[in-house]
């Protein structure tokens, strides 16, 4: 961007196309993200400039959506991040939220199986079903 001599240093501003093209999502995604209040880039006239903070926080909020964090587990992760220097209180309430996930894809991981196999067994008597009536058909 300009007025970046430097190129890539830390004072270096990115424009919301940049950060949907690296991420790989929509500038429509990041201004959501905008509009509940997840981001908050710098303005600059009417265009948008984002820090290289606003994109930690864009690659904290893909990475917990990627892991089936609701918003509101990420707006409380992202806020206990910027209250706590030591991020003590963000590392426990992380590891809850993280701890009850696994719980909810371990339970869901034996309805699939459970699933699975109801299904397989109903595949089964219909495969033996039509072999034994073959010469009806």
């Amino acid at each position: 961007m300009p007025g970046d001599e430097a190129g890539d240093g830390p004072d270096r501003l990115f424009t919301i196309g940049e950060l949907a093209a690296v991420h790989g999502i929509t500038t429509r995604t990041i201004r959501f993200y905008e509009s509940k209040g997840l981001i908050r880039p710098a303005r600059k006239g009417v265009a948008r400039a984002y820090a290289r903070r606003d994109r930690a926080r864009l690659i904290l909020i893909l990475r917990g959506k990627n892991l089936g964090f609701t918003l509101e587990e990420i707006e409380t992760f992202l806020r206990l991040y910027d209250a706590d220097p030591s991020h003590l209180a963000q590392t426990q309430m992380l590891m809850e939220t993280v701890d009850r996930h696994i719980r909810e894809l371990q339970d869901k991981r034996a309805d699939i199986e459970r699933i699975l196999r109801d299904l397989k067994q109903i595949r089964g008597q219909c495969a033996a079903h039509l072999e034994a009536n073959r010469g009806q058909m």
